[in-house]
């Protein structure tokens, strides 16, 4: 049976933090607020993942409560949610995520940033698509306030 998940997460830019997207530093002047390392890339996949499999959402498993999820780096999170996902025989067949940000441009960071979510999901390259869009300078985002990220995953159990 093959299922797919939806996920979406968002958090505002500060300074004095580094930002990292798609489980990758990226060189910027500020980066994500949040109680993990804010990765809003690896969050929507994870949320894409958790509801594709019916396990519920990232904040579930990783409570913002927990002192031991400080800082934790994204790609734990996906790795943990891919042996979630094995113990109730779900492979992963794709992801597609898009980043909603004025900057920085995306496609510079897609190609590392695939590499690195699938190490973390032990998956092909080839299952993950990353695209950047803006909001043509509208809103939060537009005014380089905060950075979303959108994902759809489509799981198959066997």
């Amino acid at each position: 049976m093959v299922r797919c998940g939806i996920g979406f997460d968002v958090h505002k830019l500060i300074e004095n933090r580094k930002l990292i997207l798609g489980g990758i530093e990226i060189e910027h002047i500020k980066g994500l607020m949040g109680h993990s390392d804010a990765d809003v890339v690896c969050h929507a996949i994870a949320d894409a993942l958790l509801g594709a499999a019916g396990l519920g959402d990232i904040g579930m498993m990783f409570p913002d409560t927990e002192k031991k999820y400080k800082d934790i780096s994204s790609l734990i999170i996906l790795s943990e949610i891919k042996e979630r996902l094995a113990q109730q025989n779900f492979s992963i067949i794709n992801i597609d995520v898009t980043v909603i940000a004025e900057e920085p441009r995306i496609t510079n960071y897609a190609g590392r940033m695939k590499k690195a979510i699938a190490g973390a999901l032990l998956v092909d390259t080839e299952s993950i698509n990353i695209k950047g869009k803006t909001t043509e300078m509208l809103g939060f985002i537009g005014r380089k306030e905060g950075i979303a990220a959108m994902a759809v995953a489509s799981v198959e159990n066997k």
